[in-house]
């Protein structure tokens, strides 16, 4: 945790990284592939609640559990997708102390004259982007935004958010109101749904706002974005999946148990869904492996996680930074440590991603024998990172990925987003392209 002590004492967290167990039996349980509880968890997190600091030893012992688990489950193919981030607004009121993308709302009206670098693009300008990208042979858009005020879920939500004349309670401002009208997230949906892409978007944050002042459930919300062509639901927003940190560092956001309905909705839709931690801020090792818990109780629930990302918190040019609440983001060894035990702890979920935009190329590759398997994808925009401080660029090619993944001795497999579609690359059989997205030829991707 980076936090400053000072701040530790203030927030006075209930759940501390403290148990009765021993890291032996925590060890020993994880190398036998039992199902771990919240308290193995801890110990092999912090490599023995009894000591302070993390031990190098033990966890070279706890990375190897995790390796060693990592190849009985999947083998030794390392997988990417060819994709692309199409995030729609930057415009946003809801405050996260841990988030530099977005931009006051108020900042995009029309009689504002704050000069900001934000951006709001309508369908007509997703659908362009969404087009050009396919040429270049993406499987995959990725689309998750700000909470605009002036989103609707779709005609009929519009309607009613005008009715409730301007209630502030729910954060909505008609559309005129804008220099740019975002539509509604179905018509946004709808645009980006072209050509046989899979659209990957809507995060349970952005659900809840697309239903409220409404009774509609979670589930009438997924079915009419289906219905628009939503394929697959990111299951960020998530951060820390325990209260008493969510209201640190974001306040404003929907609690652990909204975060939950949404995505468990999602699956009684028909709908794939991943699940993300974004550590390394205020929380404590106790509040990480809660997160693990609840996610791996979800997916016994609902088998539709198709993996599980690690978002290491990159704390430049963030207000919980500016602000002195934290001194950095987590260390290298938290970092390994969070995805072995990711490994060891959710038994149930088969892919763990290692992020390059997060880790780097280097550290995300030594991710790769820590527990690992998944390495993202081409990325084509990620702007949320790079706001933030992010320093690991935007984009990979799929020769750039299979180069990477093929140095560490390991096998480089492009995918599908829901990993249901898989295709070995032959590392000497270049040049590489994607052959996937249903406009790939295998032609190497190429950005202007």
């Amino acid at each position: 945790m980076a936090v400053t002590p000072e701040v530790e004492r203030e927030f006075a967290f209930d759940h501390r990284p403290e148990t009765d167990q021993s890291f032996e039996n925590a060890l020993a349980k994880a190398r036998a592939g039992e199902r771990l509880t919240v308290d193995d968890g801890i110990e092999l997190m912090t490599t023995g609640s009894d000591r302070a600091g993390i031990d190098p030893e033990r966890k070279e012992l706890v990375l190897e559990a995790a390796d060693a688990r990592r190849a009985e489950v999947v083998g030794e193919e390392v997988t990417f997708v060819a994709n692309l981030n199409n995030n729609v607004t930057t415009a946003c009121n809801t405050g996260c102390l841990f988030c530099n993308f977005k931009d006051t709302a108020s900042n995009f009206e029309v009689d504002s004259a704050v000069e900001h670098p934000g951006f709001t693009k309508t369908p007509k300008e997703s659908r362009k982007i969404v087009s050009n990208a396919l040429e270049l042979g993406i499987y995959e858009v990725c689309s998750v935004s700000g909470l605009h005020p002036a989103f609707a879920l779709d005609s009929e939500h519009l309607e009613v958010l005008r009715a409730a004349d301007e209630d502030p309670e729910l954060n909505f401002k008609p559309p005129e109101r804008y220099v740019t009208d975002p539509s509604t997230y179905a018509e946004q949906i709808e645009a980006m749904s072209v050509g046989g892409v899979h659209v990957h978007s809507m995060t349970p944050e952005e659900a809840y706002h697309a239903r409220r002042g409404t009774d509609w459930s979670y589930e009438e919300v997924y079915s009419r974005l289906a219905e628009a062509g939503l394929d697959s639901v990111p299951g960020t927003a998530a951060e820390i999946l325990v209260d008493e940190v969510r209201d640190v560092i974001c306040p404003g956001k929907i609690h652990s148990n909204e975060w939950e309905r949404a995505i468990e909705a999602a699956a009684n839709v028909g709908l794939d869904t991943t699940s993300t931690i974004m550590y390394g801020h205020v929380e404590n090792e106790a509040h990480r492996v809660m997160h693990l818990k609840r996610v791996r109780d979800l997916q016994d629930r609902t088998g539709a996680i198709t993996e599980f990302v690690p978002l290491s918190f990159i704390h430049q040019s963030t207000p919980l930074y500016e602000r002195g609440v934290v001194t950095g983001g987590a260390s290298t060894d938290e970092d390994e440590l969070l995805i072995a035990v990711s490994r060891l702890f959710l038994d149930n979920i088969e892919n763990i991603q290692s992020s390059w935009v997060k880790y780097g190329d280097e550290q995300g590759l030594k991710m790769l024998s820590c527990g690992a398997n998944d390495f993202m994808g081409t990325i084509l925009s990620e702007e949320i990172t790079k706001r933030a401080g992010g320093e690991h660029g935007e984009f990979r090619s799929v020769g750039e990925l299979v180069e990477m993944i093929a140095s560490v001795g390991r096998v480089p497999v492009e995918r599908s987003t829901d990993y249901r579609e898989k295709r070995r690359v032959d590392p000497e059989d270049g040049p590489h392209g994607p052959r996937l997205g249903p406009r790939a030829d295998g032609t190497p991707m190429v950005v202007e």
